[in-house]
C-alpha cells in the first residue's frame, strides 16, 4: 500500500494524480493504522520546517515513521519540504528533522538571483542511478527557497545549480528525498515515481 502522509502542509492531490496517471493505487492518510501497513512512504510539504515538524509530533506520527524506516526498511520519499524534514534540521526554525539524512537545509543567500528559486531547471547527476534517465539531460520543476547540503556526498544523486550548487535529491538505502516536484515534472517526473514505485515489489 502507498501512503501519501497527510500531516497538514503538503500538496496531495496532484501527486496522488499523478500515481494514478501511472496506474498504480494510493491514498492520502493521517491514520497511523495506514502509516503502519504502508508498503512506501511519501512525505510531501510545502511551508515551515517547524510548524511540519511540530505537526509531525503533535499527530504521532514521527515515532511510527521511525520505525517503519530505520527499522522495516519501508522506502520513502520526501519531496520539497519533505526532503527537508529527513534532514537533521533546518536554519529556517529550530526544530530538529527526523534526522535519517546527515544533511542540513539553509536558505539560499544569492542576492543576484530571485529567491525563491522557481521553475525548470537541470539535475546533474553524481551517480549513475535507475531514477534518471542517465543517457540524456534531467530537468525537472523547482519551488523552494531553502536548499539541503549533505556531509556524506554518497548520499548525493543529483546536484543543481541555482547561484550556487546544492543537493536536489539523495539517496541512503530506503530513504529518498527530491527537491524539485516530480509531480509537476512532466515525462522526467513520470519516470522518477514509475521507478519508485516499482522498487521492492510495492
Amino acid at each position: 500500500m502507498i501512503v501519501i502522509v497527510d500531516y497538514g502542509v503538503g500538496n496531495l492531490g496532484s501527486i496522488q494524480n499523478m500515481i494514478k496517471k501511472l496506474g498504480y493505487k494510493s491514498i492520502i492518510s493521517s491514520s497511523l493504522d495506514d502509516i503502519k501497513m504502508a508498503t512506501k512512504l511519501i512525505l510531501p510539504g510545502v511551508g515551515s520546517f517547524d510548524i511540519a515538524m511540530k505537526n509531525l509530533n503533535d499527530l504521532g506520527m514521527v515515532e511510527i515513521l521511525n520505525e517503519k524506516v530505520l527499522i522495516q526498511k519501508t522506502p520513502i520519499l520526501g519531496i520539497c519540504l519533505g526532503m527537508q524534514l529527513l534532514t537533521n534540521g533546518s536554519e529556517e526554525g529550530k526544530s530538529n528533522g527526523l534526522g535519517y539524512i546527515d544533511a542540513y537545509a539553509t536558505k539560499f543567500d544569492n542576492t543576484n538571483l530571485v529567491v525563491p528559486h522557481m521553475g525548470w531547471n537541470v539535475v546533474n547527476l553524481k551517480q549513475d542511478n535507475d531514477l534518471f534517465d542517465n543517457t540524456k539531460e534531467n530537468r525537472f520543476y523547482f519551488v523552494h527557497s531553502y536548499s539541503v547540503s549533505c556531509n556524506n556526498e554518497k548520499d548525493i544523486l543529483t546536484t543543481t545549480n541555482y547561484g550556487k550548487v546544492f543537493v536536489s535529491s539523495f539517496r541512503k538505502e530506503n530513504i529518498i528525498g527530491a527537491q524539485f516536484h516530480p509531480e509537476k515534472s512532466h515525462k522526467f517526473g513520470m519516470r522518477f515515481f514509475e521507478v519508485f514505485m516499482e522498487s521492492n515489489n510495492a
